[in-house]
């Protein structure tokens, strides 16, 4: 019996894993020229530095992050020196940079550290998993920008420009797909030195020049080869989501009573936090919030103060 061969396989177009190894070279070549200079990417930053960074990125822009990030190495330049302070002094130490159950974790990662790891940041990415208040992209990020380890790292800024350059559509889903990892993983290059770089690389990019409101093509070095812009730039995927209202949320109360808190040289009577919002109601759900995360300390004498354990 004849057998009729089946029909060759058209060649990967744009948009397809295969064409898409060319995008490694030319997003690493741009990162290399205009990477911002950040203290955590400099050599002396270490892994530490590294690390603390990451934690405190995470839903702050940079500018916010960098006064404080100098402060707080400045006065724990290693793991074991936060571990030896009350975690109460590095919610202090966050001073206004919002989400201050970060500290918290943070203290508790260098606890970890100082105590599993002879305070050393593990290389290893299930060690460094297995830290507290270490996610699966923290993990990632650490592993790759502070020992060149070869792992996908996919915050936003990356999803953005992979959703955009591979997949052909304006915004990456709200929330991180199985498809996304799969994506991000078959792109990864196969040397560990070269994706360490590209995960660096793709992430600036998306934060200087495929940005979320505004991208600027014409300064894309893979404009060329971007299968959005293939397809004319479709807007089908609606505008990315803009940020929470603050004002009059009990983020912002809690903010405010911990701002007292942070001021505070001795624990704080009931009427001085009870002055910075007049709403009682609100007032006593978040501060009940604040004792609840563990950020602050009810004492038996009515006063408040921030956590010493």
């Amino acid at each position: 019996m004849t057998t009729t061969p089946a029909p060759p396989k058209p060649a990967p177009g744009p948009g397809t894993i295969a064409s898409e190894s060319a995008l490694h070279l030319p997003v690493i070549a741009w990162f290399e020229a205009h990477a911002r200079d950040l203290p955590w990417r400099r050599p002396e930053a270490g892994p530490w530095g590294v690390m603390v960074s990451e934690f405190m990125l995470q839903q702050t822009p940079v500018n916010r992050v960098l006064p404080v990030y100098e402060e707080w190495l400045a006065r724990w330049p290693r793991p074991a020196d936060l571990a030896a302070e009350p975690p109460g002094e590095a919610v202090r130490a966050w001073g206004r940079l919002g989400y201050p159950r970060r500290a918290l974790r943070l203290h508790a990662a260098a606890t970890a550290i100082t105590e599993r790891h002879g305070g050393v940041v593990p290389d290893d990415h299930a060690e460094l998993l297995a830290l507290p208040g270490v996610g699966e992209y923290t993990a990632a990020a650490v592993a790759s920008f502070a020992y060149g380890r070869r792992h996908a790292v996919l915050d936003t800024n990356v999803r953005r420009v992979l959703a955009r350059a591979v997949t052909g559509v304006q915004y990456p889903p709200n929330a991180t797909t199985a498809a996304e990892r799969r994506l991000a993983q078959e792109l990864l290059p196969g040397e560990e030195a070269v994706a360490a770089r590209w995960a660096a690389a793709s992430m600036e990019l998306g934060a200087l020049v495929c940005t979320a409101r505004t991208p600027v093509c014409g300064r894309c070095p893979i404009a060329d080869r971007c299968a959005w812009r293939a397809a004319g730039s479709p807007e089908h995927d609606g505008p990315p989501r803009r940020g929470q209202t603050y004002a009059g949320t009990d983020r912002q109360v809690r903010g405010k009573l911990l701002a007292v808190l942070r001021e505070a040289v001795a624990p704080v009577p009931q009427e001085a936090l009870d002055a910075v919002w007049d709403e009682p109601v609100q007032r006593a759900r978040a501060l009940d919030g604040l004792v609840a995360d563990g950020l602050v300390e009810p004492l038996e004498d009515g006063t408040y103060r921030l956590p010493l354990t």
